[in-house]
């Protein structure tokens, strides 16, 4: 949602900021240039930050149920005893469905993640085209 309603009103204001100024080719409006493109570099790169996170701590959180799970299915042999072979493979099936549905998200948030670093670097390299092209366009 940020990269289709929030970033093209960001990046207008960049452009507008850009071209109100009268000096493009000197060493301080070349370095305004780059901490605008810098800014909203930073800024659409919040979200991966998160993202990325997210997909790290998934497989843990799996792994921690199946942990929990296992310590339960310990708790039915120490009750039961071993001989119930039925109760133990259901228990430990239950058990590893964490780790299971723990990787499959972090797997689907890679695909995504790798999504949104690409819109990151195209629209930082738009933004920084748009800038150049204005600065090329003013003949100066």
């Amino acid at each position: 949602m940020y990269y289709r309603r929030e970033y093209p009103k960001l990046a207008q204001q960049v452009v507008e900021t850009w071209r109100k100024r009268g000096d493009y080719h000197s060493w301080g409006a070349k370095r305004r240039r780059e901490a605008l493109v810098s800014e909203v570099n930073r800024t659409l790169k919040q979200s991966t930050g998160l993202i990325k996170t997210i997909i790290a701590l998934c497989p843990m959180m799996g792994l921690l149920g199946t942990v929990t799970g296992m310590v339960q299915v310990f708790d039915v042999m120490a009750v039961l005893g071993t001989g119930n072979a039925r109760a133990m493979a259901a228990g430990v099936s239950k058990a590893t469905l964490p780790t299971m549905a723990g990787m499959v998200v972090a797997l689907s948030g890679l695909y995504f993640s790798s999504h949104f670093e690409q819109v990151v670097r195209r629209e930082t390299e738009y933004l920084n085209d748009e800038l150049g092209v204005h600065d090329d366009s003013t003949g100066n």
